[in-house]
């Protein structure tokens, strides 16, 4: 039996053949966030609490990356036995804002300034759903 992806977190992310992340834009001032603001805009010089969600770029550069060689806290499933895993910090192509986000696969393809893309894959399974969020993985 199939098992149905479902994501991990619900509303942070589309889930078609070119997943995005969803973020929303200031009505008044235009500023855009992710995650999404919910009750003000967190620009100081803008009191609007008006939002329009937006898809945001798939594709991005690399600012900054780590390996995390220690468990995280719950809400996290680390995998049983743990493995490191690496995190990118990544400059979103039209928004020009960074956002964090796993790395798919390899790490060592990983570079600052590399051009990477948004994809999904599974965080954990259970009887019967699998559970996906967002990685980073180097664009072709």
């Amino acid at each position: 039996m199939a098992k149905t992806r479902v994501p991990a977190v619900e509303g942070w992310f589309t889930m078609g053949a070119e997943p995005a992340l969803v973020g929303n834009r200031c009505a008044a001032c235009g500023t855009v966030f992710f995650p999404r603001a919910e009750m003000f805009c967190r620009n100081p010089r803008c009191d609007s609490d008006s939002f329009d969600d937006v898809e945001l770029s798939r594709t991005g550069t690399v600012w900054s990356y780590a390996t995390n060689h220690y468990e995280p806290p719950q809400p996290y499933m680390a995998p049983d036995p743990f493995e490191p895993y690496t995190v990118a910090a990544v400059e979103l192509e039209a928004e020009r804002m960074v956002v964090l986000g796993m790395v798919d696969g390899d790490s060592t393809s990983m570079a600052v300034g590399r051009r990477v893309e948004l994809v999904l894959a599974t965080l954990f399974e259970d009887d019967e759903h699998e559970y996906v969020v967002w990685k980073w993985r180097p664009a072709e």
